[in-house]
């Protein structure tokens, strides 16, 4: 539940600070002085609308909510702020809005007049798949094989769209497997070569400047004996000088090997097959990653000649799973059909107190989708649901509401209902304010009412009014109570007759139990 709640600086607003209790909060006023203002500040800090006060914050107690990473533990803070930009903090850390409203649809529900969204198939068949994990063991297994068995062909059927896509340009494609394997193949690098055959290039290039300097340096060579004779005399140690001229006469020797290897060497075809490994390094980036791709081409070019083998099998494999949850799927109807007269039956129980009645929930076969081939449709009195009245409506989406929070919530459920009364008669509006009372034991339930039935039924009464365009908001006690319900009963100017029925009400609205 929401036990504090503070506001500052929002439109017509200055300061607002609210504590609530549990049950039943109802917030009513003249139109105009800003009630729906202050319920749109209060949903925003759930990330449902945009938050625009300064500052606003919220205190939450909910016993079955726990998170690690916000620190939470029964009790948690949900704050906003807006100054150069807004910003929203859980436990004081910060939180997107769309992560917010992620972490408060388990606890919140806010149910509008244009709302339609919980009479949509795909909502009740995950409602149902609640109820049947409550109550039915081969329900969950049925639909957990159901699953498994849908992604299962579904993958079968992308890799199915692709090879039928594949085989359409099979001829291409094989061309250019071929083409790029050719390509490679022709050359047919060798890891190493290119630097091997770039340095003898460099050799060769430079042979003829080599072999003088070498010529040269010969005289010198064949009187190093005289330099080894002249340490000796001065007693120090040649061996450093003999270990350099050796090392001098394997160079040169090196390089008259190499010379002499390559004598028969087509210098023209040396620099031919340079400039082709040179080609593939610029396009592959190396001579490992050019046998790599040629590799990964020769495996496509198998796959290709395979594809007709593959896609036999995979084809197989789909009419098998089609047929699998072709069963399934029906296993999970025949359950869905005792679920719709379950909530049926449910809804039956505070229709009655609605008003309403000759309710139908129907499963209807449509094409298989992620929930099987169920579709459920809600008709009262033969009625589709878009062809009822918003006062029909609303009470219908209050049954609802109300039989599912049998099951989907303990305690500590928090609703916020948008004039949920609106345009009804007294004695819809009473029939609307019994069902938000046994609704309220689950919930902690926010409301706008311009309707005496309903506001005298409340646990907290809030008055908003507005003066001189700075808006407010206060507790009403008995008193103010009895004023304020008169005021809707009579208008501006209060009747005694007013006030007896206004204190009738509040009194019938105690045993609203």
């Amino acid at each position: 539940m929401i036990e504090r709640f503070y506001l500052e600086d929002y439109l017509s607003f200055g300061k607002v600070e609210l504590s609530f209790k549990n049950g039943l909060i109802i917030f009513s006023g003249p139109s105009g002085a800003g009630k729906s203002i202050l319920f749109n500040s209060i949903v925003s800090l759930f990330g449902v609308k945009d938050a625009k006060a300064k500052f606003s914050e919220i205190i939450v107690s909910n016993q079955n909510i726990k998170n690690e990473d916000y620190l939470i533990d029964e009790e948690f803070i949900i704050k906003q702020t807006s100054v150069s930009k807004t910003r929203y903090f859980l436990n004081n850390q910060t939180i997107s809005k769309n992560d917010l409203y992620d972490f408060s649809k388990g606890f919140f529900k806010h149910l509008h007049l244009k709302d339609t969204s919980d009479f949509e198939s795909e909502n009740i068949l995950e409602y149902f798949d609640f109820l049947g994990g409550l109550k039915f063991e081969d329900y969950t297994i049925c639909h957990s094989e159901f699953k498994n068995c849908f992604n299962e062909l579904k993958e079968i059927k992308t890799k199915l769209q692709k090879l039928t896509q594949d085989e359409e340009n099979l001829e291409n494609l094989k061309e250019f497997a071929r083409f790029e394997i050719e390509k490679i193949a022709k050359v047919n690098p060798k890891i190493g070569e290119y630097e091997e055959l770039k340095g003898l290039k460099d050799v060769l290039s430079k042979k003829e400047k080599i072999e003088k300097i070498l010529n040269e340096a010969k005289p010198f060579l064949n009187n190093t004996n005289k330099i080894s004779q002249a340490l000796e005399i001065l007693e120090v140690n040649s061996s450093f000088f003999d270990d350099a001229i050796n090392e001098i006469n394997n160079q040169f020797e090196k390089f008259y090997d190499k010379i002499e290897a390559n004598e028969d060497l087509n210098i023209e075809e040396t620099l031919d097959r340079i400039e082709q490994l040179s080609n593939i390094l610029k396009k592959y980036g190396s001579i490992e990653e050019a046998l790599e791709y040629k590799q990964i081409k020769t495996k496509e070019l198998e796959s290709y000649e395979n594809i007709t083998f593959e896609k036999a099998i995979l084809e197989k494999n789909y009419k098998k799973l089609t047929a699998e949850l072709e069963i399934l799927g029906e296993k999970l109807s025949g359950f869905r059909v005792q679920f719709c007269e379950i909530l049926k039956q449910d809804m039956d129980i505070f229709l009655a107190d609605l008003y309403l009645q000759n309710l139908d929930v129907v499963i209807n076969k449509t094409n298989l989708t992620q929930n099987g081939y169920d579709e459920v449709s809600f008709l009262l009195n033969k009625t589709e649901l878009k062809k009822l009245s918003s006062g029909e409506f609303n009470r219908l989406r209050l049954a609802l509401l109300t039989a599912r929070s049998m099951y989907e919530c303990e305690t500590n459920g928090i609703l916020f209902l948008d004039e949920i009364d609106a345009n009804l008669s007294g004695k819809e509006s009473e029939s609307i304010a019994k069902v938000l009372k046994k609704l309220s034991k689950n919930y902690q339930i926010f409301a706008i009412s311009h309707q005496p039935q309903l506001s005298s039924t409340a646990n907290q009464h809030f008055l908003v009014e507005k003066k001189d365009e700075i808006s407010s908001v206060n507790e009403l006690c008995y008193d103010d109570r009895v004023v304020e319900i008169s005021r809707m009963i009579s208008g501006e100017h209060i009747t005694d007759e007013a006030r007896v029925f206004a204190k009738t009400l509040i009194k019938k609205g105690l045993n609203f139990e």
